[in-house]
């Protein structure tokens, strides 16, 4: 990498980082937490409340990719993390899982995922683009990672409005970062010809790409209903989750060489199709677990989730870096504002369907529906064209 590209992946992965930790601080603790507000009692909604912000999400990512597309990309950071921080404060100072959902789904509004990786794109060549969508990528799973650690022991002191109130802090901290450290952006992209969304929405291999990330954040969401009642059913107290989900998220990036190499040696395609292949048998193994074929253990566990930090890392830099190379220069933004529409509603129905299905049909039928959707993305992908030399 070139000076500017490093100061450009270190600078945008930090602004994803602060988001995400935002995000991250509460998911381990929401569904345990939201219990103490009026109306906590109902799972569903719960699991709709954990999920509301990536379905306002859904709705924003297009226009505000669009948008950074004409007004600039850092122009859109800033108001959009404004926004989060914003919706952060109402959800802080809610006082049932109402206000919650509230400031849940103003939090989602702040949709500034196409934007950061739309800028990121435009400042790193494409032979390096993957390692820099892995750097973002990275920081996302570090915090992730810092979140599983600090999100109890932080809520037993300043509780979920605590959680949020830091998280509108963080969000503060990535509008700093934006205005003092990001790069300018490419003078051309502010005047570029506009292209046609139809070029986008047409194109069959950014169909797949963004039918993936639908399916891996649905998964991901919906898992984590579940999983953390299997931990405590393995006798690990909630407290004490952060044992097995730290280990797993760390040796997991040592997959990401892997990964690297198979890109420098034109496989990026066999990786993203091995990833998904690593993401279905974890849902095969909670599922066997679940139904009662074996009995959940914290060592089978840690295990699975290893194997799905794994695949799932492989897939969260792949992905948008391929996403970048198909689409057309002039709507790189709005073809990274279609992926995380779908990557948004990927959260969205992974919380609000995981919440149902626990519910309704327990964890083995959720686990039974995340394999199902993880079997039809394997099939749909197998067919991916290469391109370029990094995507074979």
């Amino acid at each position: 990498m070139t000076p500017l590209e490093r100061r450009s992946s270190i600078s945008l992965a930090l602004i994803f980082a602060l988001r995400m930790l935002g995000l991250f601080l509460v998911l381990p603790v929401f569904a345990l937490e939201a219990r103490h507000y009026p109306g906590g009692s109902d799972p569903a909604m719960v699991g709709l409340a954990m999920g509301l912000y990536g379905l306002t999400q859904a709705f924003l990512q297009l226009p505000l990719g669009i948008a950074s597309d004409r007004f600039g990309r850092k122009r859109v950071i800033v108001l959009g993390l404004l926004v989060f921080a914003a919706g952060s404060l109402l959800a802080a100072l809610a006082d049932s899982l109402m206000g919650l959902m509230v400031g849940r789904a103003l939090q989602g509004a702040g949709a500034v995922s196409a934007a950061v990786t739309a800028l990121l794109a435009d400042q790193t060549r494409d032979v390096v683009r993957t390692k820099a969508m892995a750097l973002v990528g990275g920081s996302i799973g570090l915090m992730f990672a810092l979140a599983l650690v600090v999100a109890p022991l932080l809520a037993a002191h300043i509780g979920l409005a605590g959680l949020f109130a830091l998280t509108g802090a963080l969000a503060l901290g990535g509008v700093a970062t934006v205005i003092w450290w990001v790069p300018p952006e490419p003078a051309q992209h502010a005047n570029a010809p506009r292209g046609r969304m139809a070029d986008v929405w047409k194109h069959p291999d950014l169909l797949r790409l963004n039918l993936g990330v639908f399916v891996l954040h649905t998964v991901q969401m919906a898992m984590w209903v579940a999983v953390p009642a299997l931990l405590v059913q393995a006798g690990l107290a909630k407290g004490l989750h952060w044992q097995v989900y730290l280990p797993a998220v760390l040796v997991s990036f040592l997959a990401m060489g892997g990964l690297f190499a198979l890109e420098r040696r034109g496989r990026l395609r066999a990786a993203l199709l091995v990833a998904i292949a690593l993401v279905l048998l974890v849902q095969l193994g909670l599922g066997w677990l679940a139904q009662g074929g074996a009995v959940p253990t914290v060592w089978s566990l840690g295990a699975l989730l290893l194997v799905f930090f794994c695949g799932f890392n492989a897939l969260e830099a792949s992905q948008p870096s391929l996403v970048s190379r198909m689409a057309p220069a002039q709507l790189r933004g709005a073809a990274l504002g279609t992926y995380n529409t779908l990557q948004s509603l990927g959260l969205f129905a992974g919380g609000a369907l995981g919440g149902a299905l626990l519910q309704w049909a327990g964890a083995t039928g959720l686990f039974a529906a995340t394999a199902l959707l993880c079997a039809l993305w394997l099939a749909l992908t197998w067919t991916l064209q290469p391109v370029g030399r990094a995507s074979h």
